[in-house]
């Protein structure tokens, strides 16, 4: 059970929930942009959440499925197409043997992501198969796709057997088939043109003016083309210290907003170092990393102040929601899937 990179995108890797454990040593986290699309996905096709997927930037690759298979296409909106046929997004969708998928022209957001029944069987690299491209480890041989790539799957779940079972019962003899529901529209939005960051002040906020914090909040920033799976280069009002003094190398996460000497922020994404030394104006909250990851270069954002109690509040409504998701899927392979 295999399925072949016809061609591969602009930049399709594998992509889990990250390296957890190892920041001590240097090794970064990586793993998706967009964790909240990838874990979608997954629950979508009866998957754990963690399970490898695939994570496409901007210009999608071009796949034939080698088998029947169980997949969903998550995250932004790339112009998927089975067989030539627009295909939806947020839903279970069955493909059988020589179904070929194929991604046109960005609608909207940066970054789709494809799970498929089971996954991938790969190896994994200290507990977890996220390629981590500038160590060239983890995924497929630690790098993009390439064209004539073969990913092994290791065939559909239980809950996948059965999805694919249903999807097969209203179309035998249909090359492939979607549900035709899709989880709540608040867990997996459309990527917006130009979204609201919520944040909340970094460790080094009292350190900037008055008027480089109102800047902050008040104003957009744009992201520059120096924007990859580490970090976004902003463009937009210069942040001013009112301090010369210089900062020891400290912890830094997804989401950590600093700003170098030249007064450009700078936040930073997946593959982010695990210290810093630039000042930290800002920390991006978790629930909006996947607004954060839609971004794409020469698109407008602009950040929102929120309390620590309001983004906890947001977090664990997010959670709520994955929860939800999880207990529909378990129930909908029980029913009927219209």
């Amino acid at each position: 059970m295999s399925l072949s990179i016809l061609r591969p995108g602009l930049l399709t890797t594998v992509q889990d929930l990250g390296r957890h454990g190892y920041q001590k040593d240097g090794i970064v986290v990586s793993g998706a942009m967009d964790a909240t699309a990838l874990r979608v996905a997954n629950l979508l096709v009866g998957n754990s959440e963690n399970t490898a997927g695939l994570e496409i930037t901007l210009l999608g690759p071009k796949i034939r499925f080698e088998t029947d298979c169980l997949i969903a296409l998550t995250g932004a909106h790339l112009s998927p197409a089975l067989n030539g046929q627009p295909v939806g997004l947020n839903r279970p969708v069955r493909v059988t043997a020589g179904t070929v998928l194929a991604f046109g022209a960005p609608v909207a957001g940066g970054r789709a992501y494809l799970a498929v029944s089971g996954g991938f069987a790969l190896a994994p690299v200290l507990g977890s198969y996220a390629t981590y491209l500038r160590a060239g480890f983890g995924g497929l041989h630690g790098r993009a796709l390439q064209t004539g790539d073969v990913i092994p799957c290791t065939g559909p779940t239980d809950t996948g057997h059965r999805l694919l079972q249903q999807l097969a019962a209203d179309e035998p003899a249909a090359a492939w088939q979607q549900a035709r529901w899709t989880p709540n529209s608040e867990l997996c939005p459309r990527p917006r043109p130009r979204p609201v960051i919520r944040a909340l002040r970094g460790p080094e906020y009292e350190q900037f003016s008055a008027e480089s914090q109102r800047d902050f909040w008040q104003q957009p920033y744009t992201v520059t083309t120096e924007a990859d799976r580490m970090g976004y280069r902003l463009q937009g009002p210069v942040l001013s210290r009112q301090t010369n003094v210089e900062l020891l190398s400290t912890a830094v996460t997804f989401g950590t907003v600093q700003v170098p000497a030249n007064g450009q922020p700078i936040v930073l994404m997946a593959d982010h170092q695990t210290t810093g030394g630039y000042p930290r104006i800002a920390q991006v909250i978790s629930a909006d990393f996947s607004a954060l990851a839609q971004v794409v270069p020469g698109q407008a954002i602009r950040f929102q102040e929120v309390t620590l109690a309001e983004a906890q509040a947001l977090y664990l409504a997010q959670k709520r929601q994955l929860h939800g998701l999880r207990r529909a899927v378990e129930f909908k392979f029980k029913t009927n899937l219209s």
